[in-house]
């Protein structure tokens, strides 16, 4: 473990140059006592690395100096496929492997290329997760994860929507989406599924083997499985008339499918409002999603969507328009 923390100084002082002992002591996550031995042993070891005193000073290495350490371990090159998204090397147990990685990398770059790498760093983030959601917790996504990666069988016990069941699952890959981790997988070879991690109430990784096909790509599975989702779960087309800030908001509150009905809106009318199609749920989840809206949205059709909609705001009304109960 020091000697992952020595490399990790020595390529950070070869990537950026001067850098104090509380800016170490920080990237490290280690005191800044901690620091001033991991230099001496580094220097004990012959590495020229030297402390500058003074309001400017802080620790540098002998002006040309270059290690040539920079070769990945196995868990460092398998973060790679994870450089954008660290919150997520980090749920697989790959943070500081990634780290690491970055370094090494950084290190083996020219002068110039390195330094520009840095700045694209400082500069851009990504954040996965949707805004005012939060992600399910999944303390079971270790175990999941280690069946990937050691392609053996998980004996699952799974909460769904029907009730829970249990399972000898293939694991096939995992996937981050929108915050939350999915696990896709076959049960005995058969067709692959998919299932929410959050969801798994115990899961163990048995030492048997389980086969991959060859031929399966879990980028174009997913790209597919979601078209599916998305068709069996989008059943119906809502007729609505829409004010500007309803415009707005349809993008915000429906996903693709706001985004759809925006680029389909009709020409609005002298109030500004338009009408647009939506692509909704079946009848009750419609009705809440629609409801969301507000004033800003009135419904044209089907006929028994708009019933239900005035037989909710009905009731909403009566409810209100008496005094509240103790």
């Amino acid at each position: 473990m020091r000697a992952d923390r020595l490399l990790a100084l020595l390529l950070l002082l070869q990537n950026r140059g001067r850098m104090s002992a509380p800016e170490l002591a920080a990237e490290l996550e280690v005191s800044v006592r901690t620091v001033y031995r991991d230099a001496e042993a580094l220097a004990a070891s012959g590495v020229p690395v030297y402390a500058e005193r003074g309001p400017a000073g802080g620790f540098r290495l002998l002006d040309g100096y270059r290690t040539r350490l920079t070769g990945l371990t196995e868990g460092e090159a398998d973060s790679l496929a994870l450089a954008g998204m660290p919150g997520a090397a980090a749920d697989l147990g790959l943070g500081a492997e990634l780290a690491t990685a970055q370094l090494k990398l950084a290190a083996a770059l020219p002068a110039g290329l390195g330094e520009r790498s840095r700045r694209i760093q400082e500069r851009f983030h990504l954040d996965a997760a949707a805004w005012f959601r939060t992600a399910d917790p999944a303390p079971l996504l270790d175990v999941v994860a280690d069946a990937v990666w050691r392609q053996r069988i998980l004996q699952a016990h799974y909460r769904r929507w029907g009730g829970e069941v249990r399972r000898e699952l293939h694991p096939l890959g995992l996937v981050l989406k929108a915050g939350n981790w999915y696990l896709v997988a076959s049960v005995d070879g058969g067709d692959a599924r998919t299932y929410r991690v959050s969801r798994f109430l115990s899961a163990a990784v048995a030492e048997e083997p389980c086969g991959r096909p060859g031929d399966f790509d879990l980028a174009a599975y997913w790209a597919e499985a979601s078209r599916g989702l998305e068709a069996r779960v989008l059943r119906s087309t809502a007729r609505l008339r829409v004010s500007p800030a309803g415009l707005r908001l349809l993008p915000a509150m429906f996903g693709a499918a706001g985004v759809r009905a925006v680029d389909g809106a009709g020409v609005p009318d002298a109030d500004g409002w338009a009408a647009v199609d939506l692509d909704v749920e079946e009848l009750p989840v419609a009705v809440s999603d629609i409801l969301r809206l507000g004033l800003e949205a009135e419904v044209l059709g089907p006929p028994d969507l708009r019933a239900e909609v005035v037989r909710s705001v009905t009731g909403l009304a009566q409810r209100y328009a008496s005094a509240p109960r103790p």
